[in-house]
C-alpha cells in the first residue's frame, strides 16, 4: 500500500506491505469557528476568573508563546487573546525557547504574522544568560528554580501553548511553558537529569508520578502564572479544542482530551516500525527526531528495527551540545556509561540519553535529506535513501509484522497490556 509520511513541508510517499498496520491519531475536525471558541474559553474558563477580570487598565501583561519548533498557531490565537485586554495594556511576548536557539526574524513573522511580529515587544528566552533570570527558591526535589526575570516582573502572566503527548514529560503545554520554556540552564539540567529521564514514569502520557513533569509543575507554581490558554491540534494544524483558565486545572483537562485522541493501543509489538517526526516544523533537526523514534520504540519488539523519515533541514543541529555529546562517545552504550559517572552533566544530555535507550532496544535507520550519510553514522544511526526498500529488507531479516506512524509522535501507540496509565 502507498502511505504518505509527514516529512518536511510536502510529505514523502512510500510503499509498504499491504498487511502493515497504520497507526494514526483520531482525525478530529478543526473547530468550525476557531476565534469564537477561543473567545468563549477566555471568557468562560474551565477554572478561575475570565482573562478580562485579571487585567486592570494599564497593566503590563507578559504572554508566553511557543518557539518555531512547535506548530502552535500563535498567529491565529494571539489576535483573539489581545482583543480581550484593555486598550491601555502593555503587552510583551516571551518566546519559550527552553534551551533552543533564538528564532530568526523570518521565523517570528511566520509564527506571529508580520503585524504582530513588528508591533509588539518580543523577548526571546536565553537559558544560558544567568543575569536574565531570577531565583524563585528550591523546587520539590532540591533543584534551584531560576526563571526569566522580565516575565516574572509582569503584572499579569499568561501562558499559551498546545498539548500533545511528550516523550519524557508526559504532555506538552501548560507548566512546560515556564519550565523548561523560560528556565535557566541550571534548572533545566536538574529537571532533565539522568535519573529523572531514566525513571519508568518519565514517558508519553504520564504526568503525575513522572519526576520530570512533577518538577515542572512545582517550578511553574513558583512563577505564579495568572492564566493559561492551551489548544489541541489535528494533523492539518487546525485547532480541535481549547482549554483555558487556572493553569493546572486547564492543563489537566487538555491532557485528558489528548490522551483519548492522540494515544492508540495495539495488541502486541511489531518487528519493524516506520515513523516520522510529524513533518515541518518538528522535523527540522535530528535532535527533535528522537521524539519520533521514541514513539516507534513504544511498540517495536526488543531486537526489532525502527525506520524514521525526518527531513532535518536544520541539520543535527549545529547549535546546542547534542552533536558534541554524540561525537564524544563511541556509541549508545559508551554514552550511557559516561552518563553514569559521578558529576557528569551536560546540556542536551537528555536527548542523547533517550536516543541511547531506544538504540539499546532496537536498530534505528534514518532517512534525512538534510544530513549526509557520514553525519548520520557519526550520530550512531544507519542512513538510508529509500524507505520502501529498507522496509523490504528489514522484514526479511526481522519478521513480517510492520506498523507505520505516518504522523510520528502526533500518535503515541502503546501495547494494551498496561504499558501506559492515563495521566
Amino acid at each position: 500500500m502507498r502511505v504518505t509520511l509527514a516529512y518536511g513541508r510536502h510529505g514523502l510517499e512510500v510503499e509498504l506491505p499491504d498487511h502493515a498496520d497504520v497507526v494514526e491519531p483520531k482525525d478530529l475536525p478543526g473547530l468550525p469557528d476557531e476565534a469564537a471558541a477561543l473567545r468563549r474559553a477566555l471568557r468562560e474558563p474551565l477554572a478561575g476568573p475570565p482573562l478580562r477580570a485579571l487585567v486592570p487598565p494599564g497593566a503590563r501583561v507578559g504572554i508566553v508563546i511557543c518557539d518555531v519548533t512547535r506548530p502552535m498557531p500563535s498567529w491565529r490565537v494571539l489576535p483573539v487573546l489581545l482583543e480581550e485586554l484593555p486598550p491601555s495594556t502593555r503587552v510583551t511576548l516571551f518566546v519559550a525557547t527552553g534551551t533552543h536557539r533564538a528564532c530568526t526574524p523570518a521565523e517570528l513573522e511566520a509564527m506571529l504574522g508580520p503585524e504582530l511580529a513588528r508591533s509588539l515587544p518580543i523577548v526571546q528566552h536565553d537559558a544560558f544568560d544567568r543575569s536574565r533570570h531570577a531565583y524563585l527558591g528550591v523546587a520539590s526535589t532540591g533543584g534551584e528554580a531560576w526563571i526569566e526575570r522580565e516575565f516574572l516582573e509582569q503584572d499579569v502572566k499568561v501562558l499559551t501553548g498546545f498539548i500533545e503527548p511528550h516523550f519524557f514529560a508526559g504532555f506538552s503545554g501548560g507548566p512546560k511553558m515556564v519550565c523548561p520554556g523560560l528556565a535557566a540552564i541550571e534548572t533545566v539540567l536538574h529537571t532533565h537529569g539522568a535519573a529523572f529521564i531514566a525513571h519508568p514514569n518519565a514517558t508519553w502520557g504520564v504526568t503525575h508520578g513522572n519526576p520530570v513533569h512533577d518538577e515542572a509543575r512545582a517550578i511553574a507554581a513558583l512563577a505564579r502564572p495568572d492564566f493559561s490558554l492551551d489548544v489541541t491540534l489535528n494533523k492539518r494544524h487546525e485547532i480541535t479544542a481549547v482549554f483555558a483558565g487556572e493553569l493546572f486545572a486547564a492543563h489537566a483537562a487538555g491532557c485528558a482530551f489528548a490522551h483519548q485522541t492522540a494515544m492508540a493501543p495495539v495488541d502486541r509489538p511489531y518487528d519493524v516500525v516506520v515513523t516520522t517526526n510529524s513533518g515541518y516544523p518538528l522535523d527540522q533537526n535530528l535532535y527533535q527526531a528522537v521524539k519520533g523514534m521514541s514513539a516507534a520504540a513504544q511498540i517495536v519488539r526488543p531486537g526489532g528495527a525502527i525506520v524514521i523519515a525526518s527531513e532535518c533541514a536544520d541539520g543535527l543541529p549545529e547549535h546546542g551540545r547534542y552533536k558534541d555529546l554524540l561525537r564524544e562517545a563511541l556509541g549508545p552504550e559508551a554514552f550511557l556509561e559516561r552518563l553514569a559517572e559521578p558529576g557528569f552533566q551536560a546540556h542536551d544530555q537528555w536527548q542523547v540519553q533517550v536516543q541511547a535507550q531506544i538504540q539499546r532496544k532496537a536498530r534505528v535507520l534514518v532517512k534525512a535529506r538534510g544530513l549526509s550519510p557520514e553525519q548520520l553514522r557519526a550520530a550512531w544511526f544507519e542512513p538510508i535513501d529509500d524507505v520502501t526498500r529498507a522496509v523490504e529488507a528489514l522484514t526479511c531479516q526481522y519478521g513480517p509484522r510492520v506498523a507505520v506512524l505516518p504522523q510520528g509522535p502526533q500518535t503515541i501507540p502503546y501495547v494494551r497490556a498496561g504499558a501506559f496509565a492515563p495521566a
